[in-house]
């Protein structure tokens, strides 16, 4: 399965920043970054499990937000998309 993680985390302070940073990191880790806070993650279920634990003690509810969405090969396929930064192709070998 593919995992979009999108994340709008809050800059105004030091800590926030550190969180940014520590979200991004656990995405980077995991993924391929598509626009500055949207990542595509190809993940098996234990990897993703394990990641989404990492980013949920990572952020600050009150303050910022997560999202998740879940594509399979079907739903990837149907992804349109323009400009920089193409989406991952699921159908053929992915290299890391």
């Amino acid at each position: 399965m593919v995992v979009v993680v999108c994340y709008d985390v809050a800059t105004t302070s030091k800590e926030g920043r550190r969180r940014l940073r520590q979200v991004a990191e656990i995405c980077e880790g995991h993924g391929t970054r598509v626009q500055y806070s949207v990542f595509e993650c190809p993940l098996d279920e234990p990897k993703w499990l394990k990641m989404r634990r990492k980013l949920l003690d990572a952020f600050d509810p009150d303050e910022d937000s997560l999202r998740f969405y879940f594509l399979d090969e079907r739903n990837n396929r149907r992804t349109e998309h323009h400009g920089t930064r193409k989406p991952l192709d699921l159908t053929g070998a992915l290299i890391f």
